[in-house]
């Protein structure tokens, strides 16, 4: 084999080291895998194979001395992530240089040393160990490759370029591609281990992998090596364990098995038929393996995917790596059973937030919340604990997420996780507690509202006091900098609390609520009509919401005329231009300057918004106008001048048409006088209340906004005086640290960092509805067999049936929707509403009756399925679909 020259030692540059010379600190060094051996080499009783690591300053030496190597990889970081034959074509390149390299005398000696201390003519495990592998933030696993019974200095020194190479399978280059991640910051290092020849293998998972319940751990096992397991050659026995007792037992026939081949690598091999059925551990060896995992488990800080060796009756840990997967439990500092439910699924906002927005928003609830993955929870328990309780929560959720209702009450079910108080005991939480949040605000009071006069002057004047809060804000925060404006937000939360949990605010929803039940309830009872109230609450007055979606459509009016500026905008699309700086611009087409003014009036009332608009680190439409293009084009090619006046006129009308079509037809029932003039008060009243639902949410957002830019302002400076980096880095700062930072002009820069990689990891993340102190998710389930067969089933929210193409949208400013399509996405807050005024439909997996799609596909009619689970990912882009507003459910049509 032809090598290199001996340019210095390897030795000095550490190209080889030892398990037992490595810990945590080395992944740099030695990768994921490679600092996980080091460490589980060091845990007692913990039997690990002897090895070393081939580090990756041998990999990058290798690289530096390769040139070619160096100008593939800039032609690959410019491929499109999407582009599969480009990173096929290039990605195939790198590798065949990579495999051909010349490895380094003092190389090849380092490693021939280590082979001769270890057994030069043993059989090892060769394997892959990237920088970015089996990390918490980012599991690599199986990325790159493994090779098993390498045997001979030669074959191992092939198989060490073979995994260099395996950083650039098409594979890992394309995942590195979607995820943001550098080619040249991904470096390479190559565990050597030696090979054991087990009875059995295979995998422990110190959490449940199904339901996350940390306090259950799963083992699947095998005959032979654990490769029979891992490519799907045969089903492995699956245990389950829970305090040392295995709890169930599912043995399956293993027909085959994988060995270690004679002449190297490994063969698959029949098992004998009488074996084939036998399992291929006792439960005395599977609560002895557990044992081991706990141990590992309590070294690293958190749950593991572990995967052992039983030879003779001991267990070899050959691997171990975090379980990514997991959601993160929230914290309490008692032994205590705990039940979290999901705010985010009540707010319509199931994305990670930054930490200065989950701080804030912890600001602004009276009630406590707890985080965990980047999102926050509130405990439950308090309020289940008592009869009173547990009837209200459930009740209210039953109405608002039947899915949370259900989970909760498999939690009830099972009778041994709660403990159960009567309801004067004064430790037990009150129904309040309940993150059921029909203004979208943070969470509700405890006291239930008195009733309220059915009177439209109380809504003008809520709206005005608001108004009028916010003018003020703005005034006097202006002048403000330095600790004086971070007291001054601190003390001014208190108002806007004072505005958002306004009782007579609250009255007005509750009343709007109640009513809206009651409709429902009763006119289905007389008359057979579902839902009546969905098309009673049509174009409501007071609405800021829908006024928003209809707002958009004027402005799409002003620009309709000027081919100019529709030219213009389109190019602003194709560009992918970003912040404001096209509105400038825009004065230069004729009809430019009305165009422009359209837009800036637009976002002079609505600029505050933003999808996922609770958290206050969100880009505004303010700070980035050109999020709105593509819909502004989308109204001007979908609909025909004055569609906003029209849209809000004709459901006005509809809405009048329905209700004296039920108040007839209830006086011709018995007793029809009593029933109809009960039904028009209640018919007055929610039409008169139900507008005012959406804005509390505009005047919190709106404050928000003036404290965000406030905020940004003051991050300038201290970008200018060196104290951070960039402005940004005070999202990743909650709300008590930056007032520290802003007082002391001293910031952790390695905290921020810490922030901004966690956050990236929150962001892949699925939130739970519910998950329990155990750490188990319930994700609940509707208990119903009224939905035809293949059927996706969920929340009925507004009345109506609907045919058309589905359009599964994950990002509003890429949507590219067409009259009569049927919006498909995860979730939908206040800043999705310029989409409903061309969509057909909504289907969304997250959402309950009174959430804002509910509320606005009501306002403009749109059938609509909400709570529907894995909708984005069970419809296709495209697919024709027929939406059961009515009964709740989605059925495909091709």
């Amino acid at each position: 084999m032809r090598t290199g020259p001996t340019n210095y030692g390897a030795t000095e540059l550490g190209y080889v080291l030892d398990f037992e010379q490595i810990d945590s600190t080395n992944i740099a060094d030695v990768g994921g895998k490679g600092a996980h051996l080091g460490e589980l080499s060091r845990i007692d009783g913990i039997r690990v194979p002897e090895g070393f690591c081939v580090t990756t300053d041998a990999f990058r030496r290798v690289v530096a001395e390769t040139p070619s190597i160096d100008a593939r990889l800039d032609l690959l970081s410019r491929v499109k992530p999407d582009d599969r034959a480009a990173i096929r074509t290039l990605s195939a390149d790198v590798r065949r240089v990579i495999e051909g390299v010349a490895v380094p005398d003092d190389l090849v000696a380092a490693i021939g040393e280590s082979l001769a201390r270890l057994g030069e003519q043993a059989s090892y495990a060769v394997r892959s160990s990237a920088t970015a592998e089996d990390l918490p933030s980012a599991s690599f696993a199986g990325q790159q490759d493994s090779y098993l019974n390498i045997v001979g200095l030669a074959a191992i020194l092939r198989h060490v370029r073979l995994c260099w190479a395996s950083l650039f399978t098409e594979r890992a280059v394309t995942y590195r591609r979607r995820n943001g991640f550098d080619h040249r910051k991904v470096r390479m290092a190559v565990v050597v281990q030696r090979m054991v020849f087990p009875d059995a293998a295979g995998i422990l998972f110190t959490a449940d992998p199904v339901t996350s319940n940390r306090k259950i751990a799963t083992v699947e096992a095998g005959f032979g090596l654990g490769q029979a397991l891992v490519s799907g050659l045969v089903a492995g026995d699956v245990y389950t364990v829970r305090d040392d007792q295995v709890v169930t037992t599912t043995v399956a026939a293993k027909p085959r098995s994988v060995h270690a081949s004679p002449g190297g690598g490994t063969q698959d091999a029949p098992v004998e038929p009488r074996r084939q059925t036998q399992p291929a551990l006792t439960d005395a060896q599977v609560v002895r393996l557990v044992r081991l995992g706990r141990r590992i488990e309590a070294h690293f800080g958190r749950p593991q995917d572990i995967e052992w060796c039983l030879v003779d009756d001991d267990f070899h840990i050959v691997q171990s790596r975090p379980i990514t997967t997991l959601f993160p439990v929230p914290t309490a500092d008692d032994q205590e059973n705990h039940v979290y439910v999901s705010v985010g699924h009540q707010q319509m906002m199931t994305d990670a937030m930054k930490p200065l927005g989950l701080s804030l928003w912890q600001l602004t609830t009276p009630r406590p919340m707890h985080e965990a993955g980047g999102r926050l929870f509130v405990d439950v328990a308090p309020a289940l604990a008592t009869p009173a309780g547990r009837a209200s929560l459930l009740g209210t959720l039953g109405r608002s997420d039947p899915l949370i209702r259900d989970a909760l009450q498999t939690v009830l079910d099972r009778g041994d996780f709660l403990r159960s108080l009567p309801d004067e005991d004064s430790g037990a939480a009150l129904p309040g507690d309940a993150p059921t949040l029909p203004s979208d605000a943070p969470t509700l009071p405890d006291d239930a509202p008195a009733p309220i006069e059915t009177d439209p002057a109380i809504v003008a004047q809520l709206i005005r006091n608001s108004q009028s809060s916010i003018a003020t804000l703005r005034r006097e925060i202006r002048a403000l900098s330095g600790p004086a404006l971070l007291d001054f937000i601190l003390a001014d939360i208190a108002e806007l609390k004072r505005i958002l949990f306004d009782p007579q605010g609250l009255q007005v929803i509750m009343a709007a609520m109640e009513a809206t039940w009651w409709l429902n309830d009763h006119l289905e009872a007389w008359l057979g009509e579902k839902n009546a109230a969905d098309a009673l609450t049509r174009s409501v007055p007071h609405n800021v919401t829908s006024e928003m979606g209809l707002a958009l459509l004027d402005v799409a009016d002003t620009i309709r005329p000027h081919a100019d500026v529709v030219a213009f905008l389109h190019r602003v699309v194709d560009e992918g231009r970003e912040g404001d700086g096209f509105l400038d611009e825009l004065a230069g087409p004729a009809g430019g300057r009305e165009a422009r003014d359209a837009i800036r009036g637009f976002l002079d009332e609505y600029g505050m918004r933003c999808a996922g608009e609770i958290d206050i680190t969100r880009t505004r439409w303010s700070e980035q106008p050109a999020t709105l293009v593509p819909t502004i084009l989308g109204n001007i090619k979908n609909f025909e001048p004055g569609a906003g006046r029209r849209r809000f006129e004709q459901g006005r009308q509809e809405s009048r048409r329905k209700e004296q079509e039920l108040l007839t037809r209830l006086r011709a029932l018995p007793d029809g006088k009593r029933k109809a003039e009960e039904t028009k008060r209640m018919i007055d009243r929610v039409r008169t209340f139900a507008g005012y639902r959406e804005y509390p949410k505009y005047g919190m957002v709106s404050r928000y906004f003036v404290y965000k830019q406030a905020l940004l302002r003051e991050a300038d400076d201290l970008v200018r005086t060196g104290i951070l980096r960039e402005k940004e880095d005070i999202f990743f700062l909650r709300f008590q640290e930056l007032q520290e930072v802003v007082r002391t002009n001293d910031v952790a820069a390695e905290l921020i960092l810490e922030r901004r990689e966690a956050f990236r990891s929150y962001e892949a993340l699925v939130p739970p509805r519910v998950i329990t102190s155990d750490g188990e998710v319930i994700t609940g389930r509707y208990r119903r067999d009224d939905a035809p067969p293949g059927a996706l089933a969920g929340l009925p929210v507004s009345a109506g049936t609907v045919e058309g193409r589905a359009r599964v949208v994950t990002d509003m400013a890429r949507a590219d929707l067409e009259a009569g399509d049927i919006l498909v996405t995860a979730y939908t807050d206040p800043g999705w509403t310029p989409l409903f005024v061309t969509v057909a439909g909504l289907v969304t997996e997250v959402g309950g009756l009174m959430t804002h799609g509910a509320v606005i596909a009501r306002e403009y009619g749109l059938p609509a399925v909400v709570g529907v689970k894995q909708a984005t990912r069970l419809i296709r882009d495209g697919q024709r679909i027929r939406v059961h507003g009515t009964d709740g459910y989605v059925q495909f049509l091709d």
